[in-house]
């Protein structure tokens, strides 16, 4: 049933992901005019509040998180949020938490961001209160387990009171403009299409860079690794947008069909087709850092980088391999899709002594959303000592590219998108399956060959064995 919610109801409301993310989205989504008059926001943690101090906690978040020209009518906002203190582990709190969410009009949209182990008390306090009738839709975040068998229990849990169309699973990264945007660019331009399958592509680069070390994620982190953390979720969705077939309409169940038939279609991971490391004291910026052992405070064998040669054995990708890279502590922050084409097959230019560099299409996520394409062009001149060709780029800044566009917080899309019933942009269960199946898959290599993260020092890209499992086969990292 589709429906318009006017109650959002936020678990872990006082927690890092409502005060960056969610409340900014939200305030700036209002302040955009795109929340209905009648949406009423209640909040519920286990911290105490009342409806006031719950005002004044998001009031700091917005000025701190906010930039103030997009806060519009603050007071506005404030007055549509509410609070209710609740333990999630007991059954006690649910019918006070239900009388605060009052009956909605339209219907009541959920964001559970807690740890995954409250989900199934949550989901059962929630039936004994009624807060799951057909009129209630539910949104996850991750993460969505540890490995498949715990994944398979939330949504086991889950979906005893929802059902999957009222279920919204997020990866924010489907929220960011230019993953959407490459949907644009593959689907809605005849030019790269027909070129978009192994005749014409030699291989592909999915890059996820961070800075950061722990930053508060210690207990987190240390259990997940960047294998958990970062390739079983954004990595491996980015790879299933690059590599899904044409799908026949732009609608959820459309996209999500293809993107699961690419995960489905990847191929086992062996030994020397993977790396793994740990990011040891080193610096960035010029600024110092510590190792992770020293930020962790222990040894510890989780690995901070990973990178993957990666194969989806299909009739369009058969042969090109997906090389995935991520890793904390890394020299610069950057998310990235890099798409190589083919040489051409024959060089016409060869007797004039030019020289021939492949196409190459370059997708940037974040920190800068942009797409750039090097073309071959001549270099200008009488061409006495013979013809030279160079690699421009064409480069389409998205923020250059529409002026006057607002540049928005992913979780805005994603809030707006679960306030409204669109699935589009979110996870299908049996997507988050097939990524869990591969992963795990990883892992079980890892453990069967007593594998060591190798070290790295931070500012650096990783370990000298994450660039020769590309050199190997005549590939450079694009830095």
């Amino acid at each position: 049933m589709k429906f318009t919610a006017d109650r959002l109801l936020l678990f872990g409301a006082t927690g890092d992901l409502s005060q960056r993310m969610l409340l900014p989205s939200l305030c700036a989504l209002d302040a955009d005019g795109l929340l209905g008059p009648d949406v009423r926001i209640i909040g519920t943690a286990r911290s105490p509040m009342n409806d006031a101090e719950f005002r004044n906690f998001a009031r700091a978040a917005l000025e701190k998180f906010l930039p103030a020209d997009r806060r519009g009518s603050l007071a506005s906002f404030l007055n549509r949020l509410s609070y209710q203190g609740l333990d999630a582990t007991s059954l006690e709190g649910f019918d006070d938490l239900a009388k605060k969410v009052g009956t909605p009009a339209q219907g009541l949209a959920i964001f559970l961001s807690t740890a995954p182990s409250l989900f199934e008390p949550t989901i059962r306090g929630l039936q004994h209160a009624g807060l799951d009738g057909p009129n209630v839709r539910m949104c996850l975040e991750k993460p969505l387990g540890t490995n498949l068998d715990s994944s398979c229990e939330i949504n086991d849990a889950v979906s005893a009171a929802f059902p999957e169309e009222r279920i919204f699973r997020i990866d924010h990264y489907l929220g960011k403009e230019t993953v959407q945007n490459l949907l644009a660019l593959r689907f809605a331009n005849i030019l790269f299409e027909p070129l978009w399958n192994a005749a014409h592509i030699d291989h592909v680069q999915i890059t996820v860079a961070e800075t950061v070390g722990l930053e508060g994620r210690v207990a987190f982190y240390d259990d997940a690794g960047a294998l958990r953390d970062m390739v079983q979720n954004h990595m491996l969705q980015l790879l299933a947008l690059v590599a899904m077939e044409p799908p026949s309409n732009f609608d959820a169940t459309a996209i999500r069909d293809e993107k699961v038939k690419v995960l489905r279609s990847l191929r086992q991971v062996t030994q020397s087709e993977t790396v793994t490391g740990q990011y040891r004291a080193g610096a960035i910026s010029g600024q110092a850092v510590p190792g992770y052992d020293d930020e962790l405070g222990k040894d510890s064998d989780t690995e901070t980088f990973v990178a993957i040669k990666a194969h989806v054995d299909n009739w369009r990708w058969k042969g090109v391999p997906f090389y995935l890279r991520t890793g904390k502590r890394l020299p610069k922050r950057v998310t990235e899709i890099v798409v190589q084409f083919r040489c051409v097959p024959h060089s016409i230019f060869a007797d004039k002594g030019a020289k021939m560099t492949p196409n190459r299409l370059v997708i940037g996520i974040q920190p800068e959303e942009n797409i750039s394409l090097s073309l071959m062009a001549k270099v200008p001149g009488l061409d006495r000592d013979g013809i030279r060709l160079r690699s421009v780029p064409l480069d389409i800044a998205m923020r250059d590219a529409f002026t006057g566009a607002v540049r928005r917080i992913a979780y805005e899309r994603l809030l707006l998108d679960l306030v409204e019933g669109d699935q589009t942009l979110f996870v299908r269960r049996d997507e988050v399956e097939a990524q869990w199946e591969w992963v795990d898959r990883i892992r079980a290599l890892w453990d069967a060959q007593n594998l060591e993260p190798k070290t790295y020092t931070a500012g650096s890209w990783g370990p000298s064995a994450a660039i020769a499992l590309a050199e190997r086969d005549g590939v450079t990292w694009h830095e």
